[in-house]
């Protein structure tokens, strides 16, 4: 019934995009079907969207998914740009042959933070972390984000991402279409995108990986949500667009909770965007779809996530902004946000 009423008022003119989201949403979801079906002819592989974390009160936001011994401190060397999204990003090798992704602008703080809190409770995430100083050998010029590295191949500000040899992308995954529609812990997942702001929810931003680390186990299809730079700002696409991420003051005025019934819950994130997109009718449209992914969660499921999470210190709160490089003001304002927002959940 909420979707019928969503079609309804975006009017006629907004049936072929809608349309068109549907068919694309079905492709993204027959690939993965698809990536399902490879993987299960070479064993039998398992759908993992959330594991139970063995020791919440133990986990090292600090370091993360990749830990300590992952941490980037290596030479690198350039590989090659990647023109895929908005922000600019390349790929890089260090000197033990580890290729890592770097991303430049202002995803790479919010997004280093969103891995981890991710991570903490249960999801998959990439092995993000947070480099002020960085310097590329044999660095070429970049068609994107060239103003922001030196003549010496040097930048700031810049989030590495760690690839595993164990990984490889098999596909994309829907929010409407896969194997986890209708369970508590894709729900749960939902309600993390609100509580950090997440609005660029995209299906593009979703990746499904075949993780065979394990020598003895049935190999791992591992749905994720692989983009998360617009966190911790606005609810919406605002404009500029650089304030809608990791945006303390924006994050810290949003409204996290909209509605609550007697089952369900409808949180601000996504919100509409800006009213100055809408000379960019696809976007608008698009980004007014996407609403619906934030709605009519049922309260149990809010709830149990939020008993997850109140299991973090604050310290360990902290430690997820510290690793993305925030001062020590902004990580003390992202904490006490999220700390509010923790106990919201709870009172569910």
């Amino acid at each position: 019934m909420e979707r019928q009423e969503q079609v309804r008022k975006l009017g006629h003119s907004a049936l072929p995009a809608i349309v068109l989201l549907c068919l694309s949403s079905l492709a993204i979801a027959q690939d993965a079907t698809k990536a399902q079906r490879e993987a299960k002819s070479e064993g039998k592989a398992v759908n993992v969207l959330w594991s139970n974390p063995a020791d919440i009160r133990s986990s090292d936001l600090f370091y993360g998914p990749g830990g300590k011994k992952h941490q980037p401190h290596t030479t690198f060397t350039f590989v090659e740009e990647d023109l895929n999204g908005t922000n600019p990003k390349f790929d890089v090798r260090d000197e033990n042959g580890v290729k890592w992704r770097v991303k430049l602008g202002p995803e790479a703080r919010p997004e280093t933070a969103a891995s981890r809190l991710l991570w903490a409770v249960g999801y998959s995430a990439n092995e993000d972390y947070f480099v002020p100083d960085l310097r590329v050998e044999h660095m070429q010029r970049l068609k994107r984000g060239q103003k922001l590295v030196a003549p010496d191949g040097s930048m700031h500000d810049v989030r590495l991402k760690r690839y595993s040899k164990y990984e490889k992308k098999v596909g994309e995954w829907a929010w409407q279409q896969n194997p986890f529609t209708g369970t508590r812990e894709l729900n749960g997942l939902r309600v993390m995108m609100a509580l950090m702001n997440n609005w660029d929810l995209k299906d593009m931003n979703n990746s499904v990986f075949l993780d065979a680390t394990g020598k003895d186990d049935d190999p791992e299809l591992q749905y994720t949500v692989t983009d998360l730079g617009a966190s911790f700002g606005s609810t919406g696409m605002g404009f500029p667009i650089r304030n809608s991420k990791g945006n303390l003051i924006a994050y810290s005025r949003s409204k996290f909770i909209l509605k609550v019934s007697d089952k369900y819950v409808d949180f601000n994130v996504p919100s509409a965007p800006s009213p100055v997109y809408i000379v960019d009718p696809k976007e608008f449209r698009l980004r007014l779809h996407l609403r619906w992914i934030g709605r009519h969660i049922p309260r149990a499921d809010a709830r149990w996530i939020g008993q997850l999470l109140s299991q973090l210190s604050e310290n360990q709160i902290r430690d997820a902004f510290r690793a993305a490089g925030y001062s020590q003001d902004q990580v003390e304002g992202f904490t006490e946000v999220v700390r509010r927002r923790i106990a919201e959940l709870q009172r569910l």
